[in-house]
């Protein structure tokens, strides 16, 4: 899955062994060979897919199950519509289900709380510690730190023989956001992003694994002009708008309750789905 620009930067590597590596991948994985098959050999591979439960029955359903393995889901709206609480209790389920496995938990703004998912556990009927060991954290401060994280996932699943279930990052653009500023860093900004998506989006699919970011949201100066009610957008604009196979958009109902939207993906509808916040993570709305 790597481009031969890449590969060519690693010290050693000359154009002709670049082709003895090619040759020896093809015929190793017909998926690195980049060769056409048929569409029943797709199906084949796709259903080792899984889906890793919201907590929710209501949200479950519009997403065909939850949240799906070989895949990115983006989760974005403005802040307490429980963005992190929904990244909090699949670190939980992720851990639970028909196909189990850890998971790394990348943080961004600071919102990660151990102790919170106590509650999630109880609900859940598990252990508490045994949950914690199951998750590998990591704080990152700057987006040079971010942009090594496919890298160090990478090795450790590689290293580990338990397998993996799910990558979260919470929040995607948040350091983004005020490492770069100003049109003039625009366009860096927008190519750094994009590759570190596409390599999220390959160590997804070779792993199957479920990755899962969110995303803050921006004033639309043009929405005042239209007759969206909540003139509100995704931060980090097409590029990670097209990197995203799912995408979320959350929003505040009454009281505890929230609203979901399914705003794109490959395989389901447009479909709003309703949820709480509660003291045990993602719920079912009375």
């Amino acid at each position: 899955m790597a481009n031969k620009k890449d590969v060519l930067n690693i010290r050693g590597i000359t154009d002709a062994r670049y082709a003895n590596l090619v040759e020896a991948a093809s015929k190793i994985s017909m998926r690195a060979s980049g060769r056409f098959k048929s569409a029943s050999e797709v199906a084949l591979e796709l259903s080792s897919r899984f889906h890793i439960s919201t907590g929710s029955t209501e949200l479950d359903a519009i997403l065909g199950g939850g949240m799906e393995s070989c895949s990115l889901t983006e989760i974005y709206g403005e802040y307490r519509t429980g963005k992190s609480q929904l990244t909090m209790t699949l670190a939980v389920t992720a851990q639970l289900g028909s196909r189990p496995g850890k998971v790394i938990y990348v943080d961004t703004e600071g919102a990660f709380r151990p102790e919170r998912l106590a509650t999630i556990c109880a609900r859940f009927g598990v252990d508490h510690n045994t949950v914690l060991d199951n998750i590998l954290f990591a704080r990152v401060f700057t987006t040079d730190q971010q942009e090594e994280v496919p890298i160090q996932v990478e090795a450790k699943i590689d290293e580990d023989e338990t397998p993996y279930s799910l990558l979260v990052i919470d929040s995607m653009m948040a350091l983004w956001r005020t490492d770069f500023s100003g049109r003039g860093e625009l366009s860096e900004r927008q190519q750094r992003i994009g590759r570190h998506l596409n390599m999220l989006k390959k160590l997804a699919e070779r792993h199957n694994l479920a990755v899962v970011y969110t995303n803050q949201v921006m004033s639309d100066p043009s929405g005042g002009m239209t007759y969206v009610s909540d003139p509100k957008k995704p931060v980090g604009g097409h590029v990670i708008a097209h990197a995203a196979t799912t995408r979320l958009f959350f929003k505040k109902g009454r009281d505890n309750e929230r609203v979901a939207k399914v705003v794109d993906s490959p395989n389901m509808p447009e479909a709003e789905g309703r949820f709480l916040i509660t003291e045990s993570g993602i719920a079912d709305s009375e």
